[in-house]
């Protein structure tokens, strides 16, 4: 079955805003919720970064149906691993068994500000390996003691242990990050449609002897907006950094270096790359690269903070009745 879902971007509105849209998208009928991780915006223009664990329990206690994602938190430089568990269980128990953490191994832009320089990727996917080593002893309720390559724990027992277990997917941006990663989560988040990419997280953990490949998580930027121009003009400012490529993106440092590396991104090139204005059946066609791909979550992102409200009254539930339609 495929599920749709909302995308609360912690970039682009405030904590008070994302608890209301999170609210607002539930009863518009999205399956589930997805909270972005960040320190810093993209670009100046998007205007925001709350906490994203503080407005994730808030969502959790704000709703009711939704399965909730954090998409995705980086456990190994800004949050140290056993700190990560504590917030997964806490949510968890909040949302009553609704969350399922998402876990990746960072962007320069958010994990800087701790002034420990960035490590090579190379470094960062072993990093996230040993991060859910520990993460998953401890949401299994053991007492952790750790001494590795990158983290140490010391006697540290979670003693509001999740009442059901978490789950835990992990984003990857190719396929060099499976044959150390596939087997240690649960799920796969991804980036783009790529079906190679789906195949090989299946394979792998197959050949493992893991049963079922778990959900498979990906997210699409939209831009609805009634007249198209406005949709254009808005989705050029505020996400035209999306078509760098996540190889790329994980490397520049600061929304000023993002606005740099994308001056010469037109509208019309913006425009080519996400869905933009009133046409529904243009995002319906976008989504589809997805769900051919072997996507089974699939996450919308609506463009612009001041322009939640509009989409979610005007366009969520025709939108949501023709995805449905298209998979069924």
């Amino acid at each position: 079955m495929t599920r749709f879902g909302y995308t609360l971007m912690t970039e682009q509105s405030g904590p008070a805003d994302l608890v209301r849209h999170a609210v607002d998208a539930e009863q518009a009928g999205f399956d589930f919720l997805v909270s972005s991780d960040h320190f810093t915006p993209w670009l100046a223009s998007q205007g925001h970064a709350p906490n994203a664990w503080a407005v994730l329990g808030a969502v959790a206690h704000a709703t009711e149906r939704a399965h909730l994602y954090s998409y995705v938190t980086c456990p190994t430089m800004r949050y140290h691993p056993a700190v990560v568990a504590q917030q997964a269980a806490t949510v968890s128990l909040l949302s009553e068994g609704r969350f399922t953490l998402g876990l990746g191994s960072g962007e320069n832009l958010n994990e800087h500000v701790i002034g420990e320089g960035w490590p090579s990727v190379a470094s960062r996917q072993d990093m996230l390996r040993e991060a859910i080593e520990i993460i998953s002893a401890l949401l299994d309720g053991e007492p952790v003691t750790w001494h590795g390559d990158y983290f140490s724990v010391e006697m540290a027992k979670l003693w509001d242990p999740p009442e059901q277990p978490v789950g835990i997917g992990v984003a990857m941006a190719g396929r060099h990050g499976i044959a150390k990663l596939a087997t240690l989560a649960d799920h796969l988040i991804a980036v783009a449609p790529d079906a190679g990419l789906v195949h090989d997280w299946h394979s792998a953990r197959q050949a493992a002897g893991l049963a079922g490949g778990g959900r498979i998580v990906g997210q699409i930027p939209v831009c609805w907006d009634r007249d198209r121009d406005a949709a254009i003009a808005r989705a050029h400012d505020q996400f035209r950094w999306f078509g760098g490529g996540w190889q790329v993106n994980a490397e520049l440092p600061t929304p000023a270096a993002f606005a740099a590396a994308t001056r010469y991104v037109r509208p019309e090139d913006v425009a080519e790359a996400i869905a933009c204005g009133p046409d529904l059946d243009r995002i319906v066609e976008a989504v589809r690269a997805y769900r051919e791909a072997g996507f089974t979550d699939i996450a919308l992102i609506q463009i612009g903070g001041n322009h939640q409200e509009e989409f979610l009254a005007e366009a969520a539930d025709p939108l949501l009745t023709k995805l449905r339609a298209a998979v069924a």
